[in-house]
């Protein structure tokens, strides 16, 4: 029971990351219908972002304390990635609104593979490692709960609570729902269509640049190629919890994250993906809009 338990605490912490980034896949999708598959690397060049700033911090002072540290880092990885995401938004995306549908899927590509390999030119093939940042283990009963564990489920609840807010209590978030139903309609009662999008794209990176940081922070290396899985495995997360929702992305995240750390405890590590895909394809067979997702609805 105590590795079942620490396993459990393993697959919350692994599924808090996918969910962080499954809600950017969600709030582009459920406003625009189309899948960046740029986002796990605009997550990727989250980590890098956290991981220049936390060297540059560590060069400029000789110490700095370690929520400090981790703030700046995410604050600037969010501004850095935000302004990334807007302009793939701007330049690649929104020229092909209106053109067939694999259009902009082609593109989302194309922009995944130009950021994978921008980074790999100017920050080398190799894994770039740092110093633990937080080293704090609390053991009870034999269950082992790292303090970063504990900081990453917090900031993960803590920015789905302030993300569902926005959506469903602002100005912005009415402005969302109401492109998501009709672009066009909005457009005509007075929404900025453009602007609103702008901004989605934004928010979903600076999720990701969050996820970014905390990744780096959990495993201490990041290389050029981690946005491609973590970034296959949230979109997957995002379509288990159901596009469009922002609890199901991150219920969809934690899902995975236990089918990972469970399949690693009792079976072969190698197939953790496979099981985890698998029950992906065996959850659509009887919720084909994933779990907390509504039916589409056929405009007449």
């Amino acid at each position: 029971m105590q590795y079942f338990v620490q396993q459990l605490i393993n697959g919350l912490t692994l599924g808090s990351i996918y969910g962080l980034i499954a809600i950017g896949y969600t709030m582009v999708y459920g406003i625009i219908g189309m899948i960046n598959f740029a986002h796990g690397d605009i997550f990727m060049v989250g980590a890098f972002t956290a991981l220049i700033v936390f060297l540059i911090l560590g060069a400029m002072f000789y110490s700095v304390p370690v929520v400090v540290a981790l703030l700046i880092m995410m604050i600037v990885g969010m501004l850095l990635t935000g302004l990334y995401n807007w302009t793939i938004e701007k330049v690649a995306y929104r020229p092909l609104r209106g053109s067939f549908r694999l259009a902009p899927l082609i593109t989302a590509i194309g922009m995944s593979i130009a950021l994978s390999n921008f980074v790999q030119v100017t920050q080398g093939p190799r894994n770039k490692p740092i110093p633990p940042l937080v080293s704090q283990v609390y053991t009870v009963d034999g269950i082992s709960v790292s303090l970063k564990q504990i900081i990453i489920v917090l900031v993960t609840i803590a920015l789905l609570a302030v993300f569902w807010y926005l959506v469903n209590r602002t100005a912005l978030g009415r402005a969302q729902r109401a492109c998501e139903q009709d672009r066009k309609m909005a457009a005509l009662l007075g929404v900025d269509v453009d602007r609103t999008i702008s901004i989605t794209f934004i928010m979903g990176a600076a999720l990701a640049a969050v996820a970014g940081t905390l990744f780096l922070m959990y495993y201490g290396v990041v290389v050029f190629s981690d946005g491609f899985v973590p970034g296959v495995k949230a979109f997957t997360a995002a379509v288990l919890g159901g596009i469009g929702s922002l609890p199901g992305a991150v219920l969809g995240g934690l899902l995975i994250g236990f089918i990972e750390s469970m399949w690693s405890a009792y079976f072969s590590i190698d197939y953790k993906d496979v099981a985890a895909f698998s029950i992906l394809a065996i959850v659509l067979i009887f919720l084909p809009s994933g779990i907390l997702g509504r039916p589409e609805v056929e405009k007449v």
